[in-house]
């Protein structure tokens, strides 16, 4: 590896806001903000929307967003019971 031209590899905290969920590893993204993990250190934490803690896909239960309408939205646009000409 050519050097000065990578990142900076080192310990980063990502915390999972909606699943109150976080975990250290390491990763060359950057921020200002900080926080004390369990050892006793100060690492740099990442705030992210979603994570395996919280990801639908992950833990197994599915979030509805909007179903309701989406039916009657379909059968207004292509109509209900149309038969191929």
């Amino acid at each position: 590896m050519k050097p000065g031209i990578h990142p900076a590899y080192r310990p980063v905290v990502f915390r999972d806001r909606a699943a109150d969920y976080a975990f250290l590893t390491r990763s060359t993204a950057t921020s200002d903000k900080t926080v004390e993990w369990e050892d006793g250190n100060t690492y740099p934490v990442i705030d992210v929307e979603i994570s395996s803690a919280s990801h639908p896909f992950y833990t197994g239960t599915q979030r509805v967003l909007d179903t309701a309408g989406r039916v009657e939205h379909f059968e207004r646009r292509y109509g209900r019971g149309r038969s191929k000409p």
